[in-house]
């Protein structure tokens, strides 16, 4: 894939060599709303070139807020086919994939209309940005035990709970086990030790320990839970870790 002038910022900050590796790794991203949104377009914009999306979910006009997605023209839309356009817009030359589909509970995807399952060994990077705790332990589960013949497996990045937020100061990367002051992990983990879904390797999660007693969610703090899950996934590829 040739890159010209787009890509020269993002060279010159990492070498040619990373910036192949970039064009070279398939990301799966697991939900488009909020966190998802902003996590693909940083990954597109620094150079992922192979990029599927997941999401079963439509724009409403209750996602302006927050969501990048969202605009007042594609309400009632599928959130990962506008996700897909917007992508293709700014790199036309990325292999961008868009499923209409929630990554259900048996670790199927269901469309509404069918159930077909996914091979998570495709790819080398998987970011949850799932909402739905009961699918995203079952994503967490699926993608931390996957690996094929060859001992491939992918590397899960997650995001947890963004809502509830107002200060992105507090935002940090920790492993999932040891995730504190979230409701979200805290709730995660319970549900795990009793279905038996436990995860089978270790993974980082993006969290925050700030409480608050408002509800609701706004867009400067999953923006950053986004770029910083996109973030992570960048400088595992290019090995800046």
């Amino acid at each position: 894939m040739t890159h010209a002038m787009q890509f020269e910022r993002t060279i010159q900050l990492i070498g040619e060599e990373p910036f192949r590796q970039l064009q070279a790794a398939r990301v799966l991203l697991v939900g488009v709303g909020g966190v998802g949104g902003w996590c693909a377009e940083a990954l597109v914009r620094t150079g992922i070139s192979h990029l599927t999306l997941i999401d079963m979910d439509t724009v409403a006009e209750s996602n302006l807020n927050r969501q990048l997605v969202a605009t007042r023209s594609n309400i009632g839309r599928n959130k990962v086919e506008e996700m897909r356009s917007r992508l293709l817009c700014i790199c036309p030359e990325a292999d961008i994939q868009a499923i209409a589909a929630k990554y259900d509970t048996d670790g199927m995807l269901d469309d509404g209309t069918a159930r077909t399952p996914i091979d998570l060994t495709r790819f080398d990077y998987i970011v949850d940005a799932i909402d739905m705790p009961d699918c995203k332990m079952r994503l967490i589960h699926d993608a931390t035990h996957a690996a094929d013949t060859d001992g491939h497996f992918p590397i899960l990045f997650s995001s947890m709970g963004a809502g509830r937020k107002t200060d992105t100061a507090p935002i940090r990367v920790t492993e999932f086990w040891k995730v504190e002051g979230c409701p979200l992990a805290r709730a995660l983990r319970t549900k795990m030790r009793k279905s038996g879904l436990l995860p089978g390797r270790k993974f980082l999660c993006v969290s925050s320990p700030e409480i608050s007693g408002t509800s609701g969610t706004v867009a400067p703090v999953v923006g950053i839970f986004g770029f910083t899950l996109a973030n992570l996934v960048i400088r595992a590829i290019t090995g800046l870790d």
